[in-house]
């Protein structure tokens, strides 16, 4: 990623968050890396270089700032912007891929050799997969160190180092003191607040504006009983996660959401944290998105309406691609019908320290979907045999889910199971990688929210009105799909 010096240097000068994850300032007369809006006194431009990832400082010999937190940022809007390979492996880096299944692991999941892996992102991130992966450990430990009362040798481990001392070392290098320092620094910022056993508290950060109320008309309108629990102020849901499962309470304020995780294993905690940012979009950069939409006269008033407008995303891939083709030529009402009734007959409990006082049942899973789901489902042939299709190819692994699938692949993938089209797809690559370009110009409700804002209802003139707003025409369809539902149609002119 080429970085302009004077232009990011300009970032640094204004002191402007919004420049916050799109690039990291490392000061070559500290040795201390920060992000652009960091409060202290900002360095001689001849005395910073500016780089794209903390990987890449960290690799350099920087360490953190423990003053503005660099790695307590949103993340880069470019890994879902860009389809490319290093977006892609960045998403599973996050997911803690490297943690699991090592460097190997990640480049066969990307179809690439470590070799050519390890030469693109360095050459673009400036850092290889290794040196990317032990800053997100680095990040998952501090925030184990910081919110949770386990032992120091139990956060080595569940951040995904392979011993104490490279623990020790790491988190020296990274933020400057010992382990323990971070804990008596985190506790007298909380003040005389305990942390509980079991539970993490995370204040997740997002590039303002937010509509937060909109996610969660989205979500409430789809909650599956016993898996998800929407109200006014907050969203709650179960997680299957790569060590067991979890649950999670997102109650969106002014400049963060508050995310209460109660996980059944904490090796799962840097996972949540990806799954969940992407769930809400809060990696996304709300004014480039506004910018571009609310150029067009059409949509100027929509977008000033709802500024800040976020895609809905998903925690788990498999399973809203199965309840995105259980809901195919049906209403949202009878959708989560048939997949309530589904979790009911088909779903696991989860046990009692972990559900608390909210939902308490996993969705299925694809393999139990795919032996014993012909028992449960109702409705149309067809519409069962997609299902029981895509949830055996989910199983024996020909359909990959995951972050790091390139948008395209995605599209060609799904569409080459019986019974799903083009729309199924797009949504899907929508849904599950974020793809901001996807305009679902054949949905129903996109081109009656069209209408309803005195743009072309076609399919044909509406794609090429739409060839204006890319690359965000998802976050145009997310305006559409509010249009349609809160606005009387008007005629085009």
């Amino acid at each position: 990623m080429l970085l302009d010096h004077d232009s990011c240097y300009r970032a640094v000068a204004s002191r402007d968050a919004r420049f916050d994850g799109h690039f990291i300032t490392a000061v070559r007369t500290t040795g201390i890396y920060c992000r652009p809006s960091c409060p202290a006194v900002t360095p001689k431009r001849s005395n910073v270089e500016f780089l794209p990832t903390a990987g890449a400082a960290q690799q350099r010999g920087y360490r953190a700032c423990r003053r503005c937190q660099p790695d307590a940022v949103p993340g880069s809007p470019d890994w879902n912007l860009r389809a490319d390979l290093a977006a892609r492996a960045m998403r599973l880096i996050a997911d803690g891929v490297v943690e699991r299944d090592g460097v190997a692991g990640l480049a066969c999941r990307l179809g690439y050799s470590e070799r050519q892996l390890n030469r693109v992102l360095t050459a673009e991130l400036g850092a290889g997969p290794l040196a990317l992966a032990r800053a997100h450990r680095a990040h998952t430990a501090r925030l184990l160190i910081e919110t949770t009362p386990l032992g120091m040798a139990d956060v080595a481990f569940a951040a995904g180092f392979a011993s104490v001392r490279q623990f020790n070392d790491t988190v020296r290098e990274v933020y400057g003191v010992p382990p323990t320092r971070l804990r008596e620094e985190a506790g007298r910022r909380r003040g005389a607040a305990p942390v509980t056993a079991g539970t993490v508290v995370l204040r997740l950060p997002f590039r303002a504006p937010f509509d937060a109320d909109g996610l969660l008309a989205f979500f409430a309108a789809r909650a599956v009983a016993g898996v998800e629990d929407v109200t006014a102020t907050a969203y709650r849901r179960t997680l299957r996660l790569p060590h067991g499962p979890a649950t999670v309470a997102l109650e969106p304020r002014p400049a963060h959401v508050l995310a209460t995780l109660r996980l059944g294993d904490p090796r799962d905690l840097g996972p949540a944290v990806a799954r969940i940012r992407r769930l809400l979009d809060l990696d996304a950069d709300p004014t480039a998105v506004d910018d571009v939409l609310g150029a067009d006269p059409a949509l100027a008033a929509a977008v000033a309406e709802v500024p800040g407008i976020r895609l809905p995303g998903t925690a788990d891939g498999a399973e809203t691609a199965l309840r995105t083709v259980l809901g195919q030529q049906v209403s949202v009402a009878a959708a989560r019908t048939a997949a309530t009734q589904l979790a009911a007959a088909l779903g696991e409990e989860l046990p009692p320290a972990l559900a608390a006082d909210g939902p308490a049942r996993l969705f299925p899973t694809p393999d139990v979907i795919a032996d014993r789901g012909g028992e449960v489902l109702r409705g149309p042939a067809k519409r069962i045999a997609t299902v029981l299709g895509m949830a055996a190819a989910i199983a024996d692994g020909s359909l990959v889910l995951d972050a790091g699938r390139d948008p395209a692949e995605l599209r060609a993938a799904l569409t080459a199971l019986p019974g799903v089209g083009p729309w199924t797809a797009g949504y899907l690559a929508m849904r599950l990688l974020g793809d901001p370009d996807e305009l679902l110009a054949t949905d129903l409700a996109v081109r009656r929210g069209a209408e309803a804002l005195g743009l072309p209802g076609t399919v044909d003139g509406l794609t090429a009105r739409a060839a204006n707003w890319t690359p965000w025409r998802s976050y145009a369809a997310t305006h559409l799909w509010r249009a349609a539902a809160t606005r009387t149609p008007r005629r085009t002119t």
